[in-house]
């Protein structure tokens, strides 16, 4: 489907079955500002199977998701610097703010007073209820594209925009980066394994808690973690007290704070990126020993683009599961299950016909 008429191709939800099938559409012309990008990689992150299937409940269809977006530009407006046609870019998980509050200002605009307008499922400025990445192309305001560096593989670059930056903006706002610092990640999933990469590469000490024994081969060989601990063994638990200088907690299930706060050393810091049920400890946890438990989501527009330079010049590259966009309902089905190893990324330019 050709970007000069507006035509669009992706794929869709039509309701909150979540089941996802070819559907056309019409982008917006591209503005003085904008970009239009040819999609060739879009990342699958949870928040598709949230969103296709109206978890929230506020889901409009038909729903395009996909939020982990690589392509290459095909057009530009007469505006346009920061980018031009043939440049490698990325789009995130929004495209649009406002532009004018303290939080842009300070290229935050993940937290624009306003709200950031979503990449997929958001109100865009035209009122036009915004399409992600499982589809032909999309046309972006220039500041929401990020420039993908020279030679990092783009199949690669997808899970950044997202589950890479999810975990690198609070390890770099809680100066996570000092060497010999010690790092406790929880959940070995998209998000975690990424967590992983950056503490070695920051210098950290990185130990994985997880449930999942089957995972400690891959974290400690795979992945370069130092050690490896069962979470529900509570003695291997408890061997851990008051060792660690950080945690982040990827994962959304249920955890006993109590017990993860305990682990923390005085004045660590415990940083939540998923979204369990509820967050609920006895305050002596915190307050003993002056501990700190704090939340993040993904970043600005400034750190986004450090963190994929920073990607490409220590060689961190997360591990996929190159897949189809027919494949895309197994594997929404299989990210339900935790079944992916440990990020898919459909291959949009050879798939979406």
């Amino acid at each position: 489907m050709g970007a000069a008429n507006g035509e669009c191709l992706g794929w869709a939800a039509r309701d909150p079955s979540g089941l996802l099938s070819p559907y056309k559409f019409t982008r917006r012309s591209v503005g003085s500002d904008d970009v239009s990008i040819s999609i060739l990689y879009c990342g699958v992150c949870f928040a598709d199977v949230i969103w296709t299937r109206n978890k929230l409940g506020h889901s409009n269809y038909p729903l395009v998701p996909g939020h982990e977006i690589v392509g290459i530009v095909t057009e530009v407006g007469s505006n346009v610097q920061r980018c031009k046609v043939g440049d490698h870019v990325g789009v995130g998980t929004y495209v649009n703010s406002c532009r004018a509050c303290e939080y842009c200002d300070s290229e935050l605009e993940v937290h624009c007073s306003k709200g950031a307008i979503f990449t997929f499922d958001g109100v865009d400025v035209d009122g036009t209820i915004t399409k992600g990445g499982y589809s032909s192309y999309i046309v972006v305001h220039q500041r929401y594209c990020f420039r993908i560096p020279e030679n990092y593989p783009l199949q690669l670059a997808a899970p950044l925009l997202c589950a890479g930056i999810t975990v690198y903006t609070p390890m770099m706002r809680h100066n996570m980066n000092r060497p010999g610092k010690s790092l406790g990640v929880i959940g070995l999933g998209g998000l975690g394994h990424l967590a992983v990469k950056f503490g070695k590469a920051f210098g950290l000490k990185v130990t994985v808690l997880s449930t999942s024994i089957s995972k400690r081969e891959e974290a400690l060989n795979l992945l370069g973690a130092d050690n490896f601990v069962v979470s529900s063994d509570e003695k291997q638990m408890r061997a851990l007290e008051k060792s660690f200088d950080f945690i982040i907690n990827t994962a959304s299930g249920d955890i006993s704070f109590d017990l993860y706060l305990s682990l923390l050393k005085t004045a660590g810091v415990l940083v939540l990126v998923g979204f369990p049920s509820e967050v609920k400890f006895n305050p002596g946890s915190l307050n003993l020993g002056a501990k700190t438990i704090t939340g993040s989501v993904t970043g600005g527009t400034k750190q986004t683009q450090e963190m994929l330079d920073f990607c490409a010049t220590h060689k961190i590259y997360p591990e996929i599961e190159l897949i189809p966009i027919q494949y895309s309902n197994e594997a929404l089905e299989r990210l339900i299950k935790k079944d992916v190893k440990y990020r898919f990324v459909i291959d949009i330019a050879n798939s979406l016909k």
